[in-house]
């Protein structure tokens, strides 16, 4: 029996899970979280995690292994090998792979979250036939990952399938990095909803802008204006990468909408090709997909 171990350090919490390969994500050996408490700084987010690792040891009564896969908010600079665009500031510019490596003895592989929600769906998941899968994350951010027959595709820079900075329109909305008009602008449910207050005078979340398109026209606006956003950031990817499936993950696509015909007639009108064949799928392993995709980081 191969044992996978994964952490997953998100923005609140640090979740740790060890898998049997052969039983696959349904049954694992044993799965814990604690709180990151990233207001506390950088040496306490990685004592979190070495603890976390320590109590999977501990309630599995198995050792620690010499290699551990590890989800990220933010990519290692293959560079310099530091830590770049996350969210938690504490982590920023902290060579946070060497300095666990260092404190625990034991190798981390560490990619971002989106490229583990790709990797996990791809593999174990509900993209796991698909031989080229983008995963994509619509939430509070907007991210990508690709994998290509099981394997995770990082690129140069660490930044491969990072689709939400690319500009769709220089005169919409602003990112929280600046920029003006990105997919992830847009897209973001934030921004959704701010698209919404702008042209109503009133703030709603996304999920009830959305149950209400029958009775609103300014949600219904809203909701094309996603569906019409959404299909063309789509084709860009398309047409570069053309994967088998698109696995559309996040708070954001949840929503039935982008899983209609009439989503796939707005992709297919944009994309470079008579027809749009590719899987357009909802993720099977909802919010545990990160800390499965970093366990399959080192299968």
């Amino acid at each position: 029996m191969a044992e996978l171990w994964g952490i997953d350090l998100g923005g609140t919490k640090v979740e740790g899970v060890i898998l049997d390969s052969a039983a696959g994500p349904e049954k694992p050996i044993c799965r814990l979280r604690l709180p990151t408490e990233a207001e506390k700084g950088y040496d306490h987010v990685c004592a979190q995690i070495q603890r976390v690792c320590h109590l999977l040891s501990d309630k599995s009564r198995r050792p620690i292994p010499a290699r551990i896969g590890m989800g990220t908010p933010g990519v290692i600079d293959p560079t310099t090998g530091l830590l770049k665009n996350s969210n938690s500031q504490c982590l920023n510019g902290r060579a946070l792979e060497k300095d666990l490596e260092k404190q625990m003895g034991v190798d981390f592989v560490l990619t971002n979250d989106a490229n583990l929600l790709a990797l996990a769906e791809a593999t174990l998941g509900c993209a796991r036939d698909y031989p080229t899968v983008f995963g994509v994350i619509l939430g509070t951010g907007v991210g990508g990952g690709i994998v290509a027959h099981g394997r995770l595709l990082e690129g140069r820079h660490g930044i491969a399938g990072e689709w939400g900075q690319i500009v769709l329109d220089p005169n919409e909305l602003a990112s929280a990095y600046g920029t003006r008009g990105t997919i992830e602008a847009i897209l973001c449910g934030p921004g959704l909803e701010t698209f919404y207050e702008s042209q109503t005078g009133h703030r709603r979340k996304l999920q009830e802008i959305a149950a209400t398109t029958a009775s609103d026209p300014m949600a219904q606006a809203t909701i094309d204006r996603a569906t019409d956003y959404l299909a063309k950031a789509l084709s860009y990817v398309i047409d570069i990468l053309d994967p088998h499936a698109i696995v559309l993950g996040g708070g954001v696509g949840n929503m039935d909408v982008f899983y209609t015909d009439a989503m796939r007639e707005k992709i297919r009108q944009n994309i470079f090709n008579p027809t749009f064949e590719a899987a357009l799928l909802k993720p099977a392993l909802g919010d545990s997909a990160g800390v499965f995709g970093a366990a399959m980081l080192v299968a």
